[in-house]
């Protein structure tokens, strides 16, 4: 049956697909933002040990996230490619969120190895589980405006699954981890209890996702053998791991301590690190000029995604966006404990910024109908931007104008994952448009690792800021000077990247005439196809 080319989504369906990422940022916006205190101060492994845990774990996400587009993208289930994938993988998730949060009473050494089997296996939960989900959005309706309000659906649904365990969590701890003696709360008891809270609700939001949903386009796709396909992608994983792994090495070299074990020569990491991406580079343009009959179809899926300018673009705005907005999630609690010395209101800002997140997830959509999605973007980030810079003028007791300015540039930065997320459905229709083939789930997983090492390497720039300034977390005496980096992190070392994300949009080639001729035209295809 022919595709609908006006079919609009229900509100039912919306919400209902929003609910599998609110089910997602239990663990990723929320369970993950307590892990490494989890790790420090109730399972007793060391921080140097944990920064390492989590930096090898990103670069393992750049190769599962693309494994699972692709098999995701050669699933065939009477309910469709990407909606079996929430369901099964649901329990899965759930009892990896608990273990992440088990602390057992073994060695040492013991506990390191449980900290990276229950990480690596909570990641690849994840991703097992969320990849097929993003791309879902991308076969649920072929109008790329619906796909505009449905993302705001979708990341309203997101921030409230973060502000429920971002909020919750403290006090389920408390509440689980009651010994009996006044003042004691046995924190690993109530770690472990919390999360099977939160395990079960997943599970419940995931099946909801599912029952609510419907794959309604079918990709267009030139696969063979999956044995071989894996094959040929386990051949050419080293074109995406070893540039990630010396890019990771190379930030790591510039936010290692004084009395890190394993020392790693910031001036050697950078040089090893501009010959490995120069190198790269040689082979993947010989790659991309290889005719079709010498190619497979996973690496013509690959040469699609790096020959389709307006999805690179869209990574690397992706990229620049988690960066303006990590940075400031992760400097908040060093802001309000050391600047303004209010640490108890550091969760009522968290909670006020989700909360607006949420209005302007929903409103998006509606926003994106009226001046297009690469308008919005630009002034989005211009004046979140701006708005972010200001609060560098603000006083240490001006606590009110703090929040003002803060809601108000998380506004209309809450604007800016929506329509990344948006556009890489674009991006697919784009490629679908130009080559006739169509592999979404591979898109989307791309433009999902973009967003998980942004978050990263903002960790890492927040540490870099610090550090030049002096502070050591431990030495009281360094903090006083680091105030000021402090300062700058939360307004104008941020909004450095959002200005420069506006450079992007301006080149960016996909604007609503352009998507409209796109999409009259794939719908012409596809009715002449009978899909």
């Amino acid at each position: 049956m022919a595709t609908n080319p006006s079919h609009k989504l229900s509100i039912l369906e919306k919400s209902g697909y929003a609910m599998g990422d609110a089910a997602a940022n239990l663990v990723w916006r929320g369970a993950l933002a307590y892990l490494a205190v989890f790790y420090t101060d109730t399972l007793g492994i060391t921080a140097a040990a944990a920064a390492a845990l989590l930096l090898l774990v990103r670069v393992s996400d750049g190769i599962t996230d693309i494994i699972m587009g692709m098999i995701a993208d050669r699933t065939h289930t009477k309910y469709g490619k990407f909606r079996p994938w929430i369901l099964w993988s649901a329990p899965i998730l759930g009892l990896f969120m608990v273990l992440s949060f088990t602390a057992p009473d073994i060695s040492p050494q013991m506990k390191l190895v449980w900290a990276y089997f229950t990480y690596i296996g909570l990641t690849l939960a994840y991703t097992v589980n969320n990849v097929p989900y993003s791309a879902l959005m991308g076969v649920m309706t072929p109008s790329h405006e619906e796909r505009s309000v449905l993302s705001g659906y979708r990341f309203a649904g997101a921030f409230l699954g973060g502000a429920l365990v971002m909020g919750g969590t403290p006090y389920l701890v408390e509440y689980f981890g009651q010994t009996g003696v006044a003042g004691e709360i046995d924190e690993a008891k109530g770690y472990q209890q919390t999360m099977y809270v939160f395990a079960v609700l997943l599970v419940a939001l995931c099946v909801v996702t599912f029952m609510a949903t419907k794959e309604r386009i079918v990709p267009t796709t030139n696969t063979g053998s999956f044995k071989k396909e894996f094959k040929d992608l386990l051949y050419n994983l080293p074109f995406i791991v070893i540039p990630l792994l010396s890019i990771s090495l190379f930030f790591f070299s510039l936010t290692q301590t004084e009395d890190a074990t394993y020392k790693f020569n910031p001036w050697y990491m950078g040089i090893t690190c501009a010959v490995v991406l120069a190198v790269t580079g040689h082979f993947i343009r010989k790659l991309i000029n290889r005719p079709d009959t010498d190619t497979t179809p996973s690496q013509r899926d690959l040469i699609d995604l790096l020959t389709n300018k307006p999805w690179l673009m869209i990574l690397g705005l992706g990229f620049l966006t988690m960066l303006f907005n990590g940075i400031k999630y992760v400097v908040i609690a060093y802001y309000f404990k050391h600047y303004l010395q209010e640490p108890t209101m550091t969760g009522l800002y968290f909670l006020a910024l989700l909360i607006t997140s949420i209005v302007a997830a929903f409103a998006c959509g509606y926003f994106t109908r009226l001046v297009g999605k690469k308008t919005l973007f630009a002034v989005s980030l211009i004046v979140s931007g701006l708005l972010t810079g200001c609060i560098s003028l603000l006083g240490k007791d001006d606590l009110t104008g703090l929040f003002v300015l803060g809601c108000a540039a998380e506004f209309f930065a809450a604007f800016m994952p929506v329509l990344t997320f948006s556009m890489l459905g674009d991006a697919a229709d784009y490629s679908e448009w130009k080559h006739t083939r169509r592999a979404t789930g591979l898109f989307y997983s791309a433009g999902s690792f973009i967003q998980k090492t942004g978050g990263g390497f903002a960790g890492a720039l927040v540490l870099m800021v610090l550090g030049a300034y002096g502070y050591v977390g431990t030495d009281e005496s360094t903090i006083a000077q680091a105030t000021d980096g402090m300062v700058l992190l939360m307004s104008w070392v941020p909004a450095v990247f959002a200005f420069v994300s506006v450079l992007l949009l301006v080149v960016y080639p996909l604007n609503t005439k352009r998507m409209e001729e796109i999409e009259a035209d794939l719908n012409e295809r596809r009715a002449q196809a009978g899909v």
